[in-house]
């Protein structure tokens, strides 16, 4: 009977150990999940294993990210100060063999154990003999760190169950570290794509990335430095294709408010009350169709930049309520109660002479003296064709580069030359576009004065001993089809290719060729 009372006894004592050992885990789990800091986390493991589970003295000790050594993550009841100073290395005493092996370790009574070094001088502290568990932290076959403990020692204890507890934790600990290393690695992926791709925003936008070394383009430059510090309104004029954009975005990325949000807004581009709604956003029910709330462009660009395109399309109305905003710094929704404060530079662009617009009356003139504080002007390409060769250049690297080809394409002298006659009343844009498709029909790796027929027209002139000057443009397609098929010895199907349009497009030009040919025998017979 005794027996069996002691059996029981064991039993029930056992069941309530496994209870604990359980609460205990699920607690655990909840620490490492609850999205702490990493050594807090450990540091509340550890004193649930000493509160719960008498594991007194637990270490969370982790592999330097080199590997050359063994450093303690966290120390729970031993001194903050000589744990920051105690390294292992692997294969060092209890804990470096643990790490080393991938295998847990007992060690009943700590005085009789030679790979025990005691660096925390633990006799001294409990005055008790101590036994001492120790289990590696593992993710897959990788040993990042170890997690021991102290008991005091007692004969009868199960060291064993101690380490399947332990093992547990160890498990827990190791998922929370890879949770947190994968965290880190992706958000520091984040950070470098974030830092190349405004790095590539700074490079597009920089004034040394405008392509021009005019002296009207170095005018610009100096321009943009001069405003870029301050908030002031500045108005960017030029006529349609200039760059214009380009220059409001290099003002924004070299101010104060480069890491704040540049949002831009085309005036041309929508009616009187879409427009308002655009700039100022809406209450919801404002209108028929405002089912929601908006935010309006200002209120998305607010602490950065705004850039109001093509201005001088802005109704008189919408004009009054910018300039309010401007003066007050505040605005008001569509269907809005109160007035919201804002915090934005103002950029505008205009293909217009703003100064004859206001004398039309179609601009007020105080929103114009309002936004003519800084005017930058971009010169026309026609009135700096030195700029045309590095613009070509430009062009031509990177549709070589598109599709990851990196084909080199370059451009004949002769070519370049009929380029620079051309007054390319498009601007930089047409030019781009100009040279994207003659380096499509080119097909090579160098472009000549036969690939600018282009959709059955001759872009720029040619030379004047070819085509008389004052040729019509008629006149100068004819003679380019002509010299074409002269160099092919006729071959209609080259010549159509070479000059990258359909045989049959080829074939009705050349009869109407030979229509005008015979009318203009008939008129003379």
């Amino acid at each position: 009977m005794p027996s069996e009372r002691l059996d029981r006894q064991k039993r029930m004592a056992s069941a309530t150990r496994r209870v604990r050992e359980l609460e205990t885990l699920y607690r655990i789990s909840h620490i490492l999940a609850a999205g702490r800091r990493q050594k807090q986390a450990l540091a509340e493991v550890l004193d649930m294993l000493d509160s719960e589970l008498g594991m007194n003295r637990g270490t969370v000790t982790l592999l330097a990210p080199d590997g050359s050594e063994i450093r303690i993550e966290v120390a729970h009841n031993l001194s903050q100060e000589r744990s920051r100073n105690v390294r292992y290395r692997l294969g060092e005493g209890v804990t470096g063999k643990v790490m080393q092996t991938g295998k847990p370790m007992i060690v009943p009574k700590v005085s009789q154990e030679p790979l025990f070094l005691n660096r925390f001088d633990r006799w001294n502290v409990t005055k008790e003999e101590i036994s001492f568990i120790c289990v590696p932290i593992s993710i897959g076959q990788e040993v990042i760190g170890a997690i021991s403990v102290d008991r005091i020692y007692d004969e009868a204890a199960s060291l064993d169950e101690d380490v399947r507890v332990l093992s547990i934790v160890a498990s827990m600990v190791a998922n929370d570290v890879m949770g947190r290393r994968e965290a880190a690695i992706r958000r520091q992926e984040l950070e470098d794509e974030n830092l190349r791709l405004r790095h590539e925003l700074e490079d597009r936008f920089r004034p040394e990335n405008i392509i021009g070394n005019s002296s009207a383009m170095r005018d610009v430059y100096r321009q943009i430095h001069q405003v870029a510090a301050s908030d002031t309104t500045v108005l960017i004029r030029g006529e349609s294709g200039t760059g214009k954009e380009l220059v409001a975005h290099a003002i924004h990325y070299l101010s104060p408010r480069a890491n704040k949000p540049f949002v831009r807004v085309n005036c041309a581009a929508l009616n009187e009350n879409l427009l308002e709604s655009e700039l100022f956003g809406h209450e919801k029910g404002s209108f028929t169709g405002a089912v929601n709330q908006r935010i309006g462009k200002f209120e998305m660009a607010n602490h950065g930049t705004i850039l109001l395109d093509e201005i001088s399309e802005m109704s008189l109305q919408l004009q009054a309520k910018l300039l309010r905003v401007l003066q007050e710094f505040e605005l008001d929704r569509v269907g809005g109660k109160a007035p919201i404060p804002i915090d934005v530079r103002v950029l505008a662009t205009t293909n217009e002479n703003l100064r004859k617009v206001v004398e039309k009356g179609k601009f007020r003139e105080d929103l114009f003296y309002r936004l003519n504080v800084i005017p930058v002007t971009i010169i026309p390409l026609r009135e700096r064709k030195e700029d045309i060769p590095l613009l070509v250049e430009h062009f031509l690297k990177r549709n070589g580069a598109k599709g990851g080809s990196a084909r080199e394409i370059s451009i004949s002298q002769e070519a370049q030359a009929l380029l620079l006659k051309y007054d390319w009343k498009g601007n930089v844009r047409e030019l781009e576009n100009f040279i994207e498709r003659a380096a499509l029909v080119s097909g090579g790796d160098v472009i000549e004065p036969r690939h600018f027929f282009l959709d059955g027209a001759v872009k720029p002139q040619l030379e004047s001993r070819e085509v008389p000057v004052g040729s019509t443009l008629k006149e100068m397609e004819k003679q380019l089809i002509l010299k074409t098929l002269d160099e092919v010895s006729g071959n209609r199907t080259h010549a159509a290719k070479v000059l990258g349009v359909s045989i049959r497009t080829l074939r009705n030009k050349l009869n109407e060729y030979r229509g005008e040919e015979a009318k203009n025998k008939e008129k003379f017979a």
